[in-house]
Formats: structure tokens, C-alpha cells, sequence
């Protein structure tokens, strides 16, 4: 009798890292848990998950900055998703070596431990970020890189390390690059929580930044589906390849805002805040993702449309108990 894979995640006390821990305990596997070391013995996210997941997961508390700890997670495992990264793209404008640190010399330090222990599957965390403003649209894979913030270049930085590891030693890598996941137990640092987390506090008058710019809002349990199908398919269809996740539909925030209202109920009075406005060229105007190159090699493909993915989102935060984490009043850097 074969024991089940063994899925090492980094960032699995985050937004996505959990969701994709319960994927992965659903679809079969047991995982290491890597969660950022605090004094706390905090596990983030990790610790709302029922206890019949939690029992197929260990978890370790440490640091994709410190070789060990990345050698110790990865340890006999049968695939590493590495998904830990600082992710804020307005604290990025503040603490860029914080973001090199983690996201360059982490992922470093990632690669490392794969390819000196011999895993079989890296897969590498990118983001949408990375593209810049859209010069065509939608956006496949070999759109031109051009990244508008220090957290963009960062996560830039870490996507041609794994290149180069790959072309280098053999490093079986595969990049997944989402575009824009939302969904329960998002920070309040993106668009989505942040204008359900405002509403579902009480308020009618919404504050965001810039209402223009369009994104591709992918839900987040089909971003782990992502995840899993491009750490489970076959090498011969993924290794060494870069995928773009998202739904192929674009919307502004403006008129998601007003979707958002739609669906909670509300009748919304948004205003622009100039302090959560980035600076002009450094502003995303438009992403759309061209999802065919992942669709073709794994069969993915995105199950919820905009409007099911943000009645889940709101039915997460108007339950007290998790609105209760977040910090609805203030500007979330």
C-alpha cells in the first residue's frame, strides 16, 4: 500500500496557500504547511480550517528567507508550491529590500532546496503584476514584462530565477501566474475585501482608490484548481512552462464596486481617497488573461463567474466572527 503524495506549500497561512491546502488534502495528498514564524504560534489561516483538513496537515513554523527552514519544509516532499510572498503593492513603495528579501532571495532559497533534494515538482508562484499595463489584450504569456512597482520587479525577480534554474540545472519548475484572486479570507489590502469588508461593517459610504483601472477577478478556489493541476499533470506538459490563471473577463473597479452593492443590497456612495492612489506610472490600467495555454495542457478552467464568486466572498465576511479579523475603518497599507 502506497502512502499519499506529500505536498510541501509555503505561504499556506495566507489567503491562497490555505484555500490551496484544502485542495490539496481534498484531492488526496498530505501536506507540510509552512507558516511565517511569529511569536504568536499564529498558523494565519490555516486555523479556521475544520479539523478533519487540519489532521492531514502538519504544520511548521518558519521562514522562506532562511535556507533551513525551506530545506527542512521540502524535505522528502513530492511537489513544493511555493506561494509565500510580501504581496502589498503600496508597502512596496516603502520597504522594497523587504520585498527582494522574501520574494527574490526566498524564492533563491526555494530553488535551492528543490533542486539540491531532488523534488519532483516546483511549483512557482508569479502574479499578473508582473505584465505592467496591458499593450495587448487579453494578455497571453509572452506579453512583454514590464513591471510598475518595486512588489512587481520583486516577483519579476523571482519568475527568472526559476527560469534560469530550470534552463541551468533541470529544476523540474512550472510558474503559475494568477490574475487577481479574490475570495474569503482576503486581505483588506486588496479592492474586493475592502469594499465588502466597509459594507458588510455597516458603511454605505466606500472608500477606494482609483476606480478605473480593469482587472480579471478570478475566484479563489479556482486558482487552487490551478495550482493543482499544473503540480499534478504530466511533466512533459508543464515543466519548464510559465501559465497564465484567470477568467479571460475583465471589469473596472468602479463597476465592480457597483456589483458589489448589487449583491450585497446596498446602495453605494463611492469616493476616491488620493493617499490609496499609486503614483501615475506606476498604476496597472488593464489586465486580461489569456487562459488557453494552461486550458490546453491541464484541461483548467475557471468555474465560477464574477457574480457566485463575490455572494461567497460577502456570505465569509458578514459572518462576524471572521469580519472580526479584519480592520474596516482604516486604510490597509
Amino acid at each position: 500500500m502506497t502512502s499519499a503524495p506529500l505536498a510541501a506549500v509555503t505561504g499556506a497561512d495566507g489567503f491562497i496557500g490555505s484555500h490551496l491546502t484544502e485542495a490539496l488534502v481534498a484531492s488526496g495528498h498530505r501536506v507540510r504547511a509552512m507558516a511565517q514564524y511569529n511569536s504568536f504560534s499564529s498558523y494565519g489561516w490555516l486555523e479556521v480550517l475544520p479539523r478533519d483538513v487540519l489532521a492531514e496537515v502538519e504544520v511548521v513554523l518558519g521562514d522562506v528567507r532562511d535556507p533551513g527552514s525551506v530545506r527542512a519544509l521540502a524535505e522528502g516532499a513530492d511537489a513544493v508550491y511555493h506561494l509565500a510572498a510580501l504581496i502589498a503593492i503600496p508597502y512596496s513603495y516603502r520597504a522594497p529590500h523587504s520585498y527582494v528579501d522574501t520574494n527574490v532571495t526566498g524564492t533563491l532559497n526555494v530553488l535551492e532546496a528543490v533542486r539540491t533534494l531532488g523534488t519532483p515538482r516546483l511549483v512557482h508562484t508569479s502574479t499578473s503584476e508582473t505584465y505592467g499595463t496591458a499593450r495587448t489584450v487579453p494578455i497571453t504569456e509572452d506579453h512583454p514584462i514590464n513591471t510598475q512597482s518595486p512588489y512587481a520587479a520583486s516577483k519579476a525577480g523571482g519568475d527568472r530565477l526559476a527560469d534560469s534554474y530550470h534552463a541551468s540545472f533541470g529544476t523540474p519548475v512550472v510558474t503559475l501566474r494568477p490574475f487577481n484572486t479574490y475570495g474569503p479570507r482576503q486581505s483588506m489590502r486588496a479592492v474586493i475585501p475592502t469594499a465588502i469588508g466597509q459594507v458588510a461593517a455597516g458603511s454605505r459610504t466606500i472608500t477606494l482608490g482609483d476606480l478605473r483601472p480593469t482587472r480579471d477577478f478570478t475566484y479563489v478556489a479556482d486558482t487552487a484548481r490551478a495550482f493543482l493541476a499544473v503540480g499534478t499533470a504530466p511533466a512533459d506538459r508543464v515543466v519548464g512552462r510559465t501559465f497564465n490563471a484567470g477568467t479571460g473577463q475583465e471589469i473596472s473597479v468602479g463597476d465592480l464596486v457597483r456589483l458589489i452593492g448589487k449583491v450585497m443590497d446596498a446602495d453605494l456612495d463611492v469616493r476616491e481617497d488620493p493617499q490609496r492612489i499609486r503614483p501615475a506610472a506606476s498604476e496597472v490600467m488593464r489586465l486580461v488573461a489569456d487562459a488557453g495555454r494552461l486550458r490546453d495542457a491541464t484541461g483548467w478552467a475557471p468555474e465560477h463567474d464574477l457574480e457566485r464568486g463575490l455572494a461567497r466572498t460577502v456570505e465569509f465576511f458578514r459572518d462576524p466572527a471572521h469580519l472580526a479579523r479584519y480592520k474596516t475603518d482604516i486604510y490597509n497599507i
